[in-house]
């Protein structure tokens, strides 16, 4: 049976605009209280995030079938994704106005399959030390029993505007 989906996103650039004119908090807050619009790539991959506060964000989502890699569970790249996407965002939050970021290096450990069966996954992303031109960061993926499904650290970079 063929399955399809439809996905609808505003303009990012509009939010990117903003980025840099707020702090990282207050920009993720922004977006959250849907005053900014929302990154495409949480449409896409049908995340939400849960919690921002400073240095800590939590995403969520429930494994489907557009997830899937051709064996059958979710695809290590939608993993990595909601890691990278909880650790980027929690290195964000502890930003001032002006500062952004980038990945410079990530490592992912997958610890377990993932499939539709798995139910609702969230992931904590974490900031282990913020420095001047450099984050280190970490996040789990974690089911509603707190069963850890994957782990990665992350380096960031700090960008000046």
């Amino acid at each position: 049976m063929k399955r399809s989906r439809t996905i609808t996103w505003n303009d990012p650039m509009e939010g990117a605009k903003e980025a840099m004119k707020m702090d990282g908090i207050a920009y993720l807050q922004a977006m959250s209280d849907h005053k900014l619009p929302l990154p495409p790539l949480l449409y896409t991959l049908d995340f939400s995030v849960s919690l921002i506060e400073a240095g800590n964000v939590v995403f969520e989502f429930t494994p489907q079938e557009f997830h899937y890699n051709p064996i059958g569970t979710v695809h290590g790249g939608v993993i990595t994704a909601i890691l990278d996407s909880a650790m980027g965002c929690s290195v964000h939050s502890l930003l001032p106005a002006g500062k952004g970021y980038t990945t410079l290096e990530l490592k992912v450990n997958f610890l377990k399959a993932i499939t539709i069966k798995t139910g609702k996954l969230k992931t904590l992303g974490k900031v282990i030390s913020l420095g001047g031109r450099t984050a280190l960061v970490e996040a789990q993926l974690l089911d509603e029993n707190n069963a850890v499904y994957a782990h990665a650290v992350s380096t960031c970079l700090i960008l000046k505007s």
